[in-house]
């Protein structure tokens, strides 16, 4: 159903261009696909590898200001039938217009509910008095004499090439065609440390290293940053009966993301530098700048994105570090939940506890003499056990962190793993939006079997 961020459209039309600029205008951007009629029936798209290039062209030379670095076009297969999925963010340039009518009431559009309208005069005034400027592609760099072999190279292992005008076709110079702060930020040589700090305990008081990965291109800085990371992130190991168990320190997939939003959105327009720091008990990666501009909490954890910096956001997905917009946070949320963000004005830290190393083999309670069917057997009776914890606490429909708190549960990937996800694979729960089991309101409720072993006292699953 088409919404205030979902827009449906059987085929392309003249009105893309109205529909992208309406979002991008919009807090909260939006999504628009293309080969999905009115009633939310997939239809297809013919020619669609054709359709997507058209489209990018379209979007990239139709709207001012650039929104290059805020918007994805994705193929998708739904119903065997191909579609477009167009993720636009909300941009921090407001108003966006069309090119041929300017900053006018013909040109500006925004979205209401889920049409889009166009901007009235005083509306369009009111956006561009509050138009943020001090952004690093209006910037100029410090130093004009910069070099990108780094970036060249980069670009080279995806089979991309730079041409000589890559500076302006990336977005690397100012107005005045001058190379812009991004540049600087990309260059092979540059004066921003990109710094890793190691502690001996908890607290900052005794620092054991702290070593510097910056000034070089923020790619290369990105790369050198991760490969400490993987060093660091130790994956503890136990060989037992009946299966080889790992775990890693810190869930990986949410340890990139995290790396990757530090570098890619950190406020550097005021000198600010990201931050990852290693303590005896967490990790922490902080960067400078706090939400966008125009994005609220609410907004942030539901998966929703304004990319800061919109220049590095479009190389960074050009080399496909980034996968596509929105992509990141929820991954995060996934493994640690909202709890593992602090978010201020000036700043967003994200704190990463160490997960606990699998106990020793003597630690494990002793199983000597019983064969493999009674192994599996007595993990079947701790599975039971907390299959019923969870039933008996889930008094309504409850999020993921509501039933971690009732069950008084600190470890996500632990609860999910040996509560939630058995419950729902033996029926006793079910989600509350199936057709989105990823979804940041995702909730989950007792089944009619759940409701009868409750009222058998929890003894018959």
């Amino acid at each position: 159903m088409e919404s205030n961020r979902i827009e449906y459209k059987k085929e392309l039309t003249d009105s893309l261009e109205k529909e992208v600029v309406a979002f991008l205008n919009y807090r909260d951007g939006g999504v628009i696909f293309i080969g999905i009629d009115d009633k939310g029936t997939a239809v297809g798209v013919d020619k669609s590898d054709q359709v997507q290039l058209i489209i990018k062209d379209r979007i990239k030379n139709n709207i001012q200001p650039s929104a290059m670095g805020l918007f994805d076009v994705i193929l998708e297969t739904k119903e065997d039938k191909k579609l477009i999925r167009i993720i636009v963010a909300g941009g921090m340039e407001k108003p966006y217009y069309l090119r041929k009518y300017g900053m006018t009431e013909k040109g500006c559009f925004i979205r209401i509910g889920s049409s889009s309208e166009p901007m009235s005069q005083d509306m369009i005034d009111s956006l561009y008095s509050r138009r943020i400027r001090n952004t690093i592609g209006k910037m100029e760099s410090t130093r004009h004499n910069l070099t990108f072999e780094q970036l060249k190279i980069y670009y080279e292992t995806r089979d991309l090439h730079l041409n000589a005008s890559f500076m302006k076709n990336l977005e690397l110079l100012t107005p005045e065609g001058k190379p812009n702060y991004a540049a600087y930020l990309l260059a092979d040589e540059n004066g921003v440390s990109v710094q890793v700090a190691k502690y001996a305990d908890t607290t900052r008081v005794d620092l054991v290293e702290n070593i510097d990965f910056g000034r070089c291109s923020l790619i290369r800085a990105y790369k050198n940053v991760m490969d400490r990371m993987n060093v660091e992130n130790t994956i503890y190991t136990r060989i037992g009966v009946p299966l080889r168990e790992e775990r890693p320190m810190i869930h990986p997939i949410a340890l990139r993301e995290a790396v990757v939003n530090a570098i890619v959105h950190n406020d550097y327009s005021n000198g600010s530098i990201p931050k990852f720091e290693f303590f005896s008990d967490r990790l922490e990666i902080t960067s400078a700048g706090g939400l966008p501009y125009g994005l609220e909490m609410e907004d942030f954890f539901a998966g929703h994105t304004a990319p800061r910096n919109k220049e590095i956001m479009r190389i960074f997905r050009d080399l496909e570090i980034v996968e596509h917009l929105g992509s990141g946070i929820p991954r995060i949320l996934e493994a640690y939940g909202q709890e593992c963000f602090q978010i201020s004005r000036n700043f967003m830290r994200v704190v990463f506890p160490y997960a606990q190393p699998l106990p020793k083999e003597d630690d494990l309670p002793k199983i000597v003499g019983k064969t493999g069917e009674q192994v599996k057997e007595q993990v079947k009776e701790q599975v039971k056990e907390q299959v019923k914890v969870l039933v008996l606490k889930l008094e309504r429909e409850m999020s993921v962190a509501e039933i971690m708190t009732s069950l008084e549960l600190k470890g996500r990937r632990n609860f999910i793993q040996n509560y939630l996800q058995p419950a729902l694979e033996s029926g006793f729960i079910e989600m509350t939006q199936p057709s989105s089991p990823k979804s940041p309101t995702q909730k989950y409720r007792l089944t009619a079997k759940g409701k009868a072993l409750l009222g058998k006292g929890g003894d018959h699953i």
